[in-house]
């Protein structure tokens, strides 16, 4: 027998919207739980991403909609999180391949992509990360394991090394400290395939890969090789970075793989004795992209950062609080949400109208 207070909550909650998809947490089934006792309502909201950008808010709505039915007393929001493969996951295991790439290089392309996986990987998500910058591989540095060695499992594949709760591959764990690497094209394409398919990456929710700048070998191997679901552009504000961060957007556009947003690095700069504020290389410059092209945000230059990637612990885990550190951790939760959107839009119309509630 059905239970009025029930059904009356689950009314409520089909009145709640997801913030970025526009449609109810009922039908796209992100409802995992719904029960009420003595008044007070539990709700358990399965987000579509441990690293979603607007839980409080809809924290909050789920509470103001469950808490207008008459009878409820008190609500219970908990929540879990399941990010969903698209119908064809980009390698066994892994649902996302998120590229990490710029125009130029000295943009901080790397320190992005690093603080990406981190902050991802400290909000819950599964998270590998490559280095795919054969030429100028810093990630094994950066994650405070310059020194180790890749090995091969019992499979004989390459076994992923393990820092701050990401898997990563950086040719700097291959090949000698400090030894040039002299690859044409063909060795950079067998690399890349080798980091791709021969690495044990296990279940990742997100596989992030830091590309070597530019438009050259690398990405055209990796767009061939694996399903992308979307590419990141680093730059910096000032024209000679957007210029060529313009040349990498339309690489991608032409290997049909969407940009799924922008972040400006080096933003601005904040005075730590006086607290005034500098646009050191014109701030907001990203804009000139393209409305079509979402901000994911802007990174101020902090020192913290350059000195947190020389320590190897990635900024956004080493001073979270930080100015520089809390955009990082915004950006990867922005970029979560946009994966998101695009998995869920690709879907929604094979969801169910209706959950069944346990």
């Amino acid at each position: 027998m059905r239970d009025p207070a029930l059904d009356a909550v689950m009314d409520a909650l089909k009145t709640v919207n997801d913030p970025e998809l526009h449609r109810d947490l009922v039908s796209l089934g992100m409802i995992e739980r719904a029960e009420v006792s003595g008044g007070v309502a539990a709700v358990k909201v399965n987000l579509t991403t441990p690293a979603c950008p607007l839980k409080g808010k809809i924290e909050g709505d789920v509470r103001e909609a469950v808490m207008a039915v008459p009878g409820i007393t008190d609500v219970v929001v908990t929540f879990g999180a399941m990010v969903r493969a698209p119908a064809q996951p980009a390698l066994p295991g892994v649902k996302h391949v998120l590229l990490v790439g710029s125009g130029k290089g000295g943009v901080g392309k790397s320190s992005v992509a690093v603080n990406i996986a981190a902050a991802l990987a400290r909000d819950g998500a599964k998270v590998g990360l490559l280095d795919a910058d054969v030429y100028g591989p810093s990630v094994a540095h950066m994650m405070g394991q310059g020194a180790a060695k890749v090995t091969a499992n019992a499979e004989r594949k390459m076994q992923p090394i393990e820092a701050h709760g990401v898997r990563f591959i950086s040719m700097a764990n291959l090949s000698p400290a400090g030894q040039a690497l002299v690859w044409r094209g063909p060795m950079l394409h067998s690399a890349v395939q080798q980091f791709l398919k021969d690495a044990a990456w296990g279940d990742l929710d997100y596989l992030i890969v830091d590309l070597p700048p530019g438009t050259g070998d690398v990405q055209l191997s990796l767009t061939q090789t694996v399903q992308v679901t979307g590419a990141v552009i680093v730059t910096t504000p000032q024209d000679v970075a957007l210029i060529d961060a313009a040349r990498a957007i339309d690489m991608f556009r032409k290997a049909s793989v969407p940009v799924l947003g922008i972040v400006e690095n080096m933003s601005y700069f904040v005075a730590p004795d006086t607290g005034l504020t500098y646009d050191l290389f014109g701030r907001g410059g990203s804009r000139k992209l393209g409305a079509e092209h979402l901000l994911l945000g802007e990174v101020p230059i902090d020192i913290e950062v350059r000195q947190d990637a020389d320590a190897g612990v990635p900024a956004v885990l080493a001073h979270p609080d930080s100015a520089a550190a809390a955009a990082l951790i915004q950006i990867a939760r922005n970029l979560a949400g946009q994966v998101s959107v695009r998995s869920l839009a690709q879907s929604l119309a094979d969801l169910p109208d209706q959950l069944t509630v346990v």
